[in-house]
């Protein structure tokens, strides 16, 4: 059970890194059916991926196939990573209700050119790579810990 969890939760962490890119991406292009269909897609597996890193994540630490929860709680490169998840969270709220409204304007069958202002594209497309850059951030963490480092 714990290569499946750690494969899992590293399957996650590529899934999700190439996902929140590629939402970036679509969002940079001129904002048509097209493109918009590309974000919703990325953001669909961006979703998909954290739901399995976070689950896996906890699933590790709680039922500490590892190391001891105490371990965790108590490294303080851990708390740094948590805390990188965090603000990838807290960016995601904003970005996650905006593309939440253009799904649903879309699906009424509002033209795309109508749904999507490409202002609050360009922001999401922003949010997304400060988001992959710290999912980087979080995996050198992740290599630190393994490491040993933050151990007290």
């Amino acid at each position: 059970m714990r290569i499946v969890l750690a494969g899992l939760h590293l399957v996650a962490l590529g899934l999700g890194l190439g996902a929140v890119l590629a939402r970036g991406a679509a969002l940079r292009d001129e904002l048509d059916a097209t493109s918009l269909r590309r974000a919703f897609r990325a953001d669909t597996m961006w979703g998909i991926a954290a739901a399995l890193w976070i689950s896996t994540g906890l699933w590790r630490a709680l039922a500490e196939t590892e190391k001891s929860l105490g371990y965790y709680l108590s490294n303080h490169v851990f708390l740094g990573k948590m805390a990188m998840l965090g603000v990838i969270l807290l960016l995601e709220i904003w970005a996650m209700a905006a593309l939440i409204r253009w799904r649903r304007a879309l699906a009424r069958g509002v033209p795309p050119a109508e749904v999507a202002d490409p202002a609050v594209a360009r922001r999401i497309a922003t949010i997304s790579h400060v988001q992959a850059l710290v999912v980087v951030m979080m995996v050198f963490a992740a290599v630190a810990m393994a490491r040993g480092y933050g151990a007290r």
